[in-house]
């Protein structure tokens, strides 16, 4: 059999496994190959960038690279395909350069040159962490950040988006108002349908506001006997932002105890 007849074959079991195949699937699929020739053929199909190798447990597992993906690949070294592929195994939780060292072996000022060249090409980009700012994370160019990394619907610029929230919180609030009754969904939808926000927000999330609503006593839950969905609706009784006594400093003041004693 021909080489390039061999590397077809190779593809083409390749093919049958997505999540890749490992080199055990291929002996078992090409019994015919020894282990020397299918080794061979492998290293030809990566060096031409029409395959993909990835590690995991100490096991070797191949892709066949996707016809546009060759194209958005070609010129890379060996060096950069590898902390690509790192990288893009990673998904959007992105890859600190710490774990790129210690799955690469290679140097620090190695690693930074390969990232330079890579998010030039706009293969890779660098993104922040909410709960570590300081450690920048890397993934594939066209992903969106997880919301672990982002901080979800609430942040703006790794900053917290207090001002959103309150605008988020009317909207609800008023939407209830008009509405007298209202489920999750129905809040969600609606919120949703007005595009307050730039990102997709879920129901967790408008849950969220209703939660901050219901604790301050804006908005009460009420059960239903006609479905399963907690319903809301405007407090019958609403909690006064303020009373006469906590108008007086002594109401309000964190010495109260200490500076009276009504004992004496």
């Amino acid at each position: 059999m021909s080489a390039k007849a061999m590397e077809e074959a190779l593809l083409t079991a390749i093919r049958k496994y997505p999540e890749g195949a490992t080199n055990e699937q291929l002996a078992q699929e090409l019994p015919q190959f020894s282990a020397q020739s299918r080794v061979d053929a492998l290293n030809k199909l990566a060096a031409a960038r029409k395959l993909q190798v990835f590690t995991g447990n100490n096991t070797l597992t191949y892709k066949e690279t996707k016809a546009e993906e060759v194209a958005k690949l070609k010129g890379l070294t060996s060096e950069e395909l590898m902390l690509y592929q790192f990288i893009k195994q990673a998904a959007n939780t992105g890859m600190w350069t710490k774990d790129m060292k210690m799955r690469s072996n290679l140097a620090q000022a190695q690693i930074t040159k390969i990232l330079k060249n890579l998010e030039a090409r706009r293969l890779v980009k660098g993104v922040k962490n909410v709960n570590n700012p300081s450690r920048k994370l890397f993934m594939l160019y066209e992903l969106e950040p997880s919301r672990e990394l982002t901080g979800g619907a609430w942040y703006t610029e790794n900053q917290f988006d207090a001002e959103f929230i309150g605008v988020l919180q009317e909207a609800c609030y008023k939407f209830i108002v008009r509405n007298a009754d209202c489920t999750l969904v129905e809040v969600a939808e609606f919120i949703q349908s007005r595009g307050f926000s730039k990102v997709d927000l879920r129901q967790e999330d408008v849950q969220m506001i209703l939660n901050t609503l219901y604790y301050d006593g804006r908005i009460e839950f009420v059960e239903s006997n006609a479905d399963d969905d907690d319903h809301y609706r405007v407090t019958s009784l609403q909690i006064p932002e303020s009373t006469p006594m906590t108008m007086l400093p002594c109401g309000t003041c964190v010495y109260y105890d200490k500076w009276l004693s009504f004992d004496k």
